[in-house]
Formats: C-alpha cells, sequence, structure tokens
C-alpha cells in the first residue's frame, strides 16, 4: 500500500500518534486534522484515499463531518472508515447512514485496521 494516503480525523492525540506511527511503519502517507471542522478541509485540500474519523470531537462531530464529506461533490469519491470508541450498534448504524463504508471499534486491532484500509483502497483500484 505504499503511498497511500489515508487523513487521521481525531481529536485524540495519542489515537492520532499510535495510528500515524503504525500506517507510517507500513508505507501510507498520513495527515491528521484535529476535528471534523478542519478535517472537511485537509480533505478538500489534500484529496486523501481513504478517511479515518473519530466520532465525539469538537465544533462538528465524526457524523456531521461524514455527511458533509459524502455529500460534498470533491469528497464524496473518499471512503471514510469511522474508528470510534462509541461501541453500540445505534452508532454503527448511524455511521453508515451518513455516508461512512466501515465501523471500527476503539481500540482497534491493528491487523483488523490495516485490512479494512486495504480493502477499501483495492476496491479504490489503489494497490501497493
Amino acid at each position: 500500500m505504499s503511498g497511500l494516503h489515508v487523513l487521521i480525523i481525531d481529536d485524540s492525540l495519542t489515537d492520532s500518534r499510535i495510528f500515524t506511527a503504525l500506517l507510517e511503519k507500513k508505507g501510507y502517507r498520513v495527515s491528521v486534522a484535529c476535528n471534523g471542522q478542519e478535517g472537511i478541509e485537509v480533505a478538500k485540500a489534500r484529496q486523501p484515499d481513504i478517511i479515518l474519523m473519530d466520532v465525539v470531537m469538537p465544533l462538528l462531530n465524526g457524523f456531521q463531518a461524514t455527511r458533509e464529506l459524502t455529500r460534498a461533490k470533491e469528497t464524496s469519491h473518499i471512503p471514510i472508515v469511522v474508528c470510534s470508541s462509541k461501541s453500540g450498534e445505534t452508532d454503527r448504524v448511524w455511521a453508515l447512514r451518513q455516508g461512512a463504508k466501515a465501523y471500527l471499534t476503539k481500540p482497534v486491532e491493528p491487523k483488523v485496521l490495516l485490512e479494512t484500509l486495504t480493502q477499501f483502497a483495492t476496491k479504490a483500484g489503489r494497490h501497493g
């Protein structure tokens, strides 16, 4: 997957650092935004291949940001994988209704995260 660009949108510095270290070690390029509003701006400007989205964030939560990104013409093609500590079935269903392609619960097993990213990179026609 080298060269694949992942945008992490998460207000937790710890989670962002863990995800960044894991992904960079596997050859991904990583950008980070600390809330939903910043994430939308970064996504539009940098056009990542995949977005990892937290849910509970200031300014604009992950559900709102996902809905906005999937409805905007310039970002609607970017798959969004929600990564949240919210583990309820209603949260998962709501995220998918907003346009997310997958829902992972924190703490995410590195293998599961990488397999999920690979799945969507392959669907997008990107191969390592």
